[in-house]
């Protein structure tokens, strides 16, 4: 089961969710930037946090993805 998101103002991604023991696991398609949660929410509000980290150091994956 996938999920999409957007994220900033313009850039919408895909991401696969999944439950390990007691965490929920989510990778974000395009970049493989994973993390994790201990609800789908937490995990999700995570990745976007870990997102923007990982788009701030390379700016050429929003240009790509456009």
């Amino acid at each position: 089961m996938a999920t999409s998101f957007i994220l900033g103002a313009s850039m919408e991604l895909q991401a696969v969710p999944w439950k390990e023991e007691d965490m929920y696991i989510i990778k974000e398609v395009t970049t493989g930037v994973t993390t994790q949660g201990r609800t789908i929410e937490e995990a999700v509000q995570n990745l976007k946090e870990a997102l923007e980290l990982y788009l701030e150091e390379s700016p050429e994956t929003v240009e790509k993805s456009r």
